[in-house]
């Protein structure tokens, strides 16, 4: 009988934003906006990569990971929140919302752990240049790859599994605008405190121990810089990295503040949240594109064959 009774709540209902009343129609159009900008980079860099053999080593297939991901993370809550800026259904059922819980934290561990990944890629090729293509030969990188897609699967689904075996029998109102754990769990019926400390515990652990390997990865990489004695070959070294560090800060910053800090306020982390959801996957085929050369000739190349093809 208490198994039956386990999930009786079937649907839930998203408030939204905050203090947007009003507002719906100017911020439906900037979220569409941005969502569609950032589908357009993140497939127009795809299209260039795999276009062009010159790109075609382990830097630009880890990036080709990343546009994946940048497409699939503003595809978890963009689409329902532009459906509930138009004023249709608020509501999203026990399944969606599962979904939502768990693209999150799947997407969001494989970017973390892509990021750090990226990080190694980088080190090796400026402090082991001579031994790059044999350090990071395509069976390394294609284990790499997969590694960060199955483990944050694991880690995604133990963290879906406990918020949604907890009861929830009675509100089912959401007061945020996606489905996520600590605003999920604020409705059950039973003490939260394992989910709490194991999302704290799991989502931190990840977060710093990538974080932390990337700085380790850094430093090698900066002593290594320094010690080039052409001024060139130091910019040429530095801008390689240059890309990456900002989208690693973008990234990291949203992530610090959001579950390091459970109680801050709704309106601060929504719109830290809505960042990181929003605005970084578009900004991250942006930085790439505008600060690497490669990248830039293979667009430009693309474009021309699209030209001449007509």
């Amino acid at each position: 009988m208490e198994m039956e009774n386990r999930t009786v709540v079937s649907e839930f209902i998203l408030l939204g934003i905050p203090n947007t009343k009003g507002q719906e129609t100017l911020l439906f159009i900037s979220f569409l906006a941005f969502y569609l900008c950032t589908l357009l980079g993140n497939l127009l860099i795809l299209s260039a990569i795999l276009a062009d053999s010159r790109l075609h080593t382990p830097m630009y297939f880890f990036l080709c990971n990343l546009s994946v991901l940048d497409i699939g993370f503003a595809s978890i809550s963009t689409p329902k929140l532009l459906a509930n800026l138009c004023n249709q259904s608020r509501i999203i059922s026990l399944g969606g919302c599962m979904s939502q819980v768990f693209f999150l934290h799947f997407l969001g561990s494989t970017e973390c752990l892509l990021y750090t990944v990226m990080a190694f890629d980088r080190y090796v090729a400026i402090c082991h240049p001579l031994r790059y293509l044999i350090i990071m030969n395509w069976r390394v990188c294609a284990i790499l790859a997969a590694g960060t897609w199955v483990t944050s699967s694991f880690h995604a689904t133990i963290l879906t599994s406990l918020t949604f075996t907890l009861p929830y029998c009675g509100p089912n109102v959401i007061d945020y605008y996606f489905c996520d754990i600590f605003p999920v769990v604020k409705l059950a019926c039973a003490d939260t405190y394992i989910i709490e400390t194991v999302t704290f515990t799991n989502t931190g652990v990840v977060a710093m121990t990538c974080f932390f390997l990337i700085l380790v990865s850094y430093v090698c990489i900066v002593y290594s810089i320094l010690k080039i004695n052409s001024a060139k070959g130091r910019h040429k070294a530095a801008s390689t990295c240059s890309s990456h560090l900002m989208v690693v800060t973008l990234f990291f910053g949203p992530c610090v503040l959001i579950y390091t800090q459970p109680q801050l306020s709704k309106a601060l982390v929504t719109a830290v949240q809505i960042s990181a959801d929003v605005a970084t996957p578009m900004l991250n085929p942006v930085i790439y594109t505008l600060r690497n050369k490669e990248v830039k000739g293979a667009l430009r190349k693309l474009r021309g064959g699209q030209t001449t093809a007509r």
